[in-house]
């Protein structure tokens, strides 16, 4: 019997605890809920089916663009829907998009009601390029059923409109993607040309550049490494390769994605929550799409019960607080609104991007992501410690609690060009430590995660992060980086400032190791720990052992993307020169968990060196500064 299940109006099937003991979600579910999605979509849909204008705030692109997203965006979800099902189609979606595909095309770029607008530069209201690719797909993915059966006159209107996604610049970034995925369907229809070709190399030679290692993607050219791996920078090539049959290209971009979920499937909560860092988090359940394609194509080093264990996880984990108000439509937030989740791109219909979870509907029902029962999630297995020096990160789990923390020491999105302003201070890349329990406190509220230097009146904020390195052994490891300290107000930076950060975790603990170099005279330091609102089950805890001389708790007031209101510990002290300081860091759910007073038995410091004794076995870390080099044994 249908039910829905609480704080979501989704009609989906009771829970199969047998197939699925952990999340109870089948591929039954994935199919309801991408129905479901679509038919409460639907209801904002234009007349002739071109534009699908949800309710809302519009996007920096405007409402038009906008409209053209909430077609194209769940266009991808049918498409999987319907192909994964082999052209079944039981609501009718092809049909709706076939004549919205019609509408939207006959008069591009006219202020009508179903004309679609015209794909330009990124610089000028580019965002139809980002659609293009999902139509693109849709049409790719829907061919005999959608494609096929279009009159030839308006197969050519799509293909004209198509084309400029390749005649006009995408940005420096993920972008190129997207005519790369166009050309992709137009050379699958035998409509490809020496264009095609330009836009596909073009694309192609920028994921070389781009590929830094482990797995990992930087998105563009500076350090941006975040959700857009899993749902941009591996999604396009690998599912192209996969549709095609290109068993070289298959290969190539197949065994980074396996390399890259050797590290990305541990970013999910035992509670089925993506790790909460980087821009774009309304896309929510997206999140997963790498761990399905990896399930689909073979180039995953997850069993398949694990893969289901972990895409179902976070699709349940949203659906079940509240991601679809009662009128089934997506939100713009993480688990509800959520306004400082959001970036200016973001309108009614960007949630939508969410479609790309169902990828994993194109592995049939016999496949054996499907079949197999679920296995725990990574981060439900032993305690794990997992340094990434490529990307700068630091990934930590817990298993009696859940809980994983993403330690940041490389990915800051500053692009090449920019210069280390704190007014463009990003809370989804600046701080120093992430998780999956926990968000970013908001950019006018005290900054959770940081180190600050306080000159005067202003406190300064972390942009450009060089690595320094990472690296690790049994149930431990470290990443270190640099940053130059700037400021929203007063001089822009102080001659010499520099802080050096090491962070080494172990279990739930994490050690927190700073050189602050030149700071001036008056000048103070703040170090803040994990944001959390009152009555959580999270528990924050943050002690100084060395260097600081005070401790108080800070309010944020607009909470984050997990509580309306929270508080964090802020430890403060004075400095002048060169100064090092150490503390240690706590972020758990587990019952009864020790004070961290009582963590550590011993602390030297002797010029650049820092020794740390740890009291439960009497292990000693041992962090060096220029350069850095951590010990610990």
């Amino acid at each position: 019997m249908n039910r829905p299940y609480p704080d979501s109006p989704l009609e989906l099937p009771a829970d199969d605890r047998a197939k699925s003991p952990v999340t109870g979600y089948t591929r039954a579910h994935w199919e309801a809920a991408a129905d479901g999605l679509l038919k409460a979509a639907w209801q904002w849909a234009t007349p002739g089916g071109a534009m699908l204008d949800l309710p809302g705030r519009p996007s920096a692109s405007g409402v038009r663009s906008d409209g053209l997203e909430g077609y194209a965006r769940t266009f991808l979800a049918a498409a999987f829907r319907v192909a994964g099902a082999g052209g079944e189609d039981p609501h009718g979606w092809l049909e709706r998009y076939a004549d919205g595909l019609a509408a939207g095309t006959r008069t591009p770029g006219r202020d009508d009601a179903e004309s679609w607008p015209l794909i330009r530069d990124h610089t000028v209201f580019g965002q139809p390029m980002v659609e293009s690719a999902s139509v693109a797909i849709g049409l790719r993915l829907t061919r005999p059923w959608l494609w096929d059966r279009l009159d030839p006159a308006v197969r050519d209107r799509a293909e004209e409109w198509l084309r400029g996604a390749l005649r006009h610049t995408p940005a420096a970034n993920n972008w190129y993607l997207f005519p790369y995925s166009v050309a992709g369907f137009l050379e699958s229809v035998g409509r490809g040309d020496a264009e095609t070709a330009r836009a596909r190399e073009r694309a192609r030679d920028l994921m070389e550049v781009w590929y830094r290692g482990q797995g990992w993607y930087a998105d563009g050219d500076g350090r941006a490494f975040d959700h857009y791996n899993g749902w941009a920078l591996h999604l396009y090539p690998v599912l192209d390769a996969h549709l095609s049959g290109d068993a070289e290209f298959a290969a190539h971009y197949g065994a980074r994605l396996s390399e890259h979920l050797e590290s990305f499937g541990l970013l999910f909560g035992g509670d089925g929550a993506p790790i909460h860092f980087g821009r774009s988090l309304t896309y929510r359940f997206a999140a997963g799409a790498a761990v399905g394609l990896g399930a689909l194509t073979g180039h995953t080093p997850l069993t398949p019960g694990t893969s289901r264990r972990v895409i179902s996880g976070a699709l349940r984990y949203f659906l079940d607080r509240g991601a679809t108000g009662t009128d089934g439509l997506l939100s713009l937030g993480w688990h509800g609104p959520h306004e400082a989740t959001l970036q200016p791109y973001s309108g009614p219909s960007s949630p939508y991007w969410a479609s790309k979870a169902f990828v994993s509907l194109l592995a049939p029902e016999d496949h054996p992501l499907w079949t197999a029962t679920e296995e725990p999630a990574p981060s439900e297995g032993p305690d794990r410690v997992l340094a990434l020096p490529a990307p700068g990160l630091l990934v930590q789990s817990t298993r009696a609690d859940g809980i994983v923390r993403l330690h940041n020491h490389g990915s800051d999105h500053v692009r090449p060009h920019e210069g280390e302003s704190a007014a463009q201070d990003d809370p989804l890349y600046s701080r120093q430590a992430y998780s999956t329990v926990t968000g970013p406190t908001a950019r006018a509220n005290a900054a959770d995660n940081h180190l600050a230097v306080v000159v005067g009146a202003a406190r300064s904020r972390r942009r450009a992060i060089r690595p320094l390195g990472a690296g690790g052994g049994d149930g431990w490891g470290w990443a270190a980086s640099w940053h130059r300290p700037v400021f929203a107000s007063g001089a822009a930076t102080e001659p010499g400032l520099r802080v050096e950060s090491v962070t080494v975790v172990r279990g739930r603990y994490e050690l927190r190791v700073h050189r602050v170099l030149g700071a001036p005279p008056g000048a103070r330091v703040e170090e803040t720990g994990w944001a959390t609102g009152p009555g959580s089950e999270v528990t924050s805890a943050l002690h100084g052992l060395h260097g600081w001389e005070s401790r108080e708790e800070v309010r944020a007031p607009q909470g984050t993307a997990y509580t309306p209101w929270a508080v964090l510990p802020r430890l403060g002290a004075g400095a002048e020169g060169t100064v090092v300081l150490v503390a240690l860091a706590s972020l758990t759910a587990e019952p009864g968990a020790a004070a961290l007073d009582a963590v550590v038995s011993g602390v030297n410091v002797d010029g650049d060196t820092v020794e740390v004794c740890w009291a439960e076995d009497a292990a000693t870390t041992r962090v060096r500064f220029g350069p850095v080099t951590v010990e610990h044994g």
